[in-house]
């Protein structure tokens, strides 16, 4: 009896502290610890061990490690342990396997709501939500938040599923489930993608009344959820409330105010945050180069362009290229836009080809125009609003046989003409 108590005592010690290795991270320690748990103790793993060990694998993607812990669990009966039993769901997932992640859920005895939930997470994060729709449609022990979090966040990063978003949440609402913080983060990217101003006011007084509100992850993303909607006051007025405002937060006002026209006051933001010692990322001078763009502030927007790699030591990024472009090309310093296309040490993109020809249609600069038409082309063969902006310029220069040509070259490249637009081109 003595020899038990004091390897149950043993064990217990090693489980807490396998605990905290896993929660702080050191994942290569824990599982050093696992293996020694199991070929040094005679006592019979707890559970509890299980999971973490998991866990620890699918941080450093050991399904083969993985693999063999499982086998450990087969042999110990633990599979119908719902602990042991999601972590393994969720290992199989998270190191690539969905097809083993499924055969082991199939396999599970009796599935509480954590396992169930654990394979509807796995299937909306390889964005497959239509698989776990169709889970969640045979589930049979009741849904938790969780399960509704994991569709919501799923239909939010579809295309078009912001909608079909914000009719989940409504159902959640329906079954009597309470939204949490990870609820109204899920929901904010679907309120923004359909501009649903009185939905992100409804999450915002939710968060106030049910003391979400204080967490800052949610209010960055009001600030950017009111922004994007054009309702600067309010994006302002949650941004002022802040205690700690972090890069996110900063940046979601910044791009708010550009976006909106309002480029003086979004420079303005970004001056205060340096001030504040906050250091700016990608997305901070993405934000601040859109407002340069929108006021024509061509040198300023080279200046913001310049500190951003030898002030910041940032990577400046194909999008950041375009918005110089941009700038350039409004401003009708189309060469100047080009020379920055020649020399971009990252892939130039149609963004920034495409701030070139809208431009060069402006400026009714044919030659240049030509060449970024070509290049767009190249980028995107199967996209018509390339070739009739050509089309349009070479017919304002009075081109009109090269303007036929592009209508040919058109069909010849099987490419379909955009609904609503028309091939007649003004011939006056």
């Amino acid at each position: 009896m003595g020899s038990y108590s004091s390897n149950y005592l043993r064990l217990l010690s090693y489980t807490k502290q396998l605990a905290s290795h896993v929660n702080q991270g050191r994942h290569d320690q824990a599982l050093a610890l696992f293996h020694h748990i199991h070929t040094s103790l005679a006592l019979t793993l707890d559970p509890f061990v299980f999971p973490l060990a998991l866990k620890s694998c699918s941080a450093l993607h050991r399904p083969l490690l993985g693999t063999s812990i499982h086998t450990h669990a087969l042999k110990a009966s633990l599979l119908s342990n719902p602990f042991v039993a999601s972590a393994l769901v969720d290992m199989y997932g998270k190191c690539g396997s969905i097809f083993l992640a499924r055969l082991v859920f199939d396999e599970i005895p009796n599935r509480n709501v954590v396992v169930w939930n654990a394979m509807i997470s796995i299937y909306t994060h390889s964005n497959n939500v239509a698989k776990a729709l169709d889970l969640f449609h045979i589930m049979d022990v009741m849904p938790n938040s969780s399960t509704f979090n994991s569709i919501i966040a799923g239909l939010s990063r579809l295309d078009d599923g912001s909608f079909k978003a914000i009719a989940f949440y409504r159902k959640m609402l329906c079954s009597g489930l309470k939204p949490n913080l990870i609820s109204l983060l899920a929901l904010l990217p679907a309120s923004v993608g359909i501009a649903a101003l009185n939905l992100i006011k409804e999450i915002h007084g939710y968060s106030i009344r049910n003391d979400i509100d204080p967490h800052p992850h949610l209010r960055s993303g009001l600030v950017e959820a009111y922004g994007r909607c054009g309702c600067l006051e309010n994006a302002r007025y949650v941004f002022q409330n802040m205690k700690e405002r972090d890069v996110v937060a900063w940046s979601s006002l910044i791009s708010a105010y550009a976006l909106h026209g309002e480029a003086r006051i979004a420079l303005e933001i970004f001056a205060q945050m340096e001030m504040a010692k906050v250091k700016p990322d990608g997305i901070t001078f993405l934000g601040v180069l859109k407002a340069c763009s929108h006021t024509g502030l061509v040198n300023e927007a080279q200046t913001y362009l310049s500190r951003m790699q030898n002030v910041y030591g940032l990577e400046v990024t194909s999008d950041h290229y375009s918005c110089l472009v941009d700038v350039l090309s409004r401003a009708g310093r189309l060469y100047e836009a080009y020379e920055v296309i020649q020399e971009m040490p990252v892939k130039v993109t149609a963004k920034a080809w495409g701030a070139l020809l809208g431009a060069c249609r402006t400026y009714g600069e044919v030659d240049l125009a030509e060449i970024a038409g070509r290049a767009l082309f190249e980028i995107e063969p199967e996209n018509a609003a390339n070739y009739e902006l050509l089309a349009r310029i070479y017919a304002s220069a009075g081109r009109h046989e090269e303007a036929q040509r592009m209508k040919r070259e058109m069909k010849e490249r099987g490419v379909k003409t955009v609904p609503g637009s028309s091939w007649v081109i003004n011939q006056n």
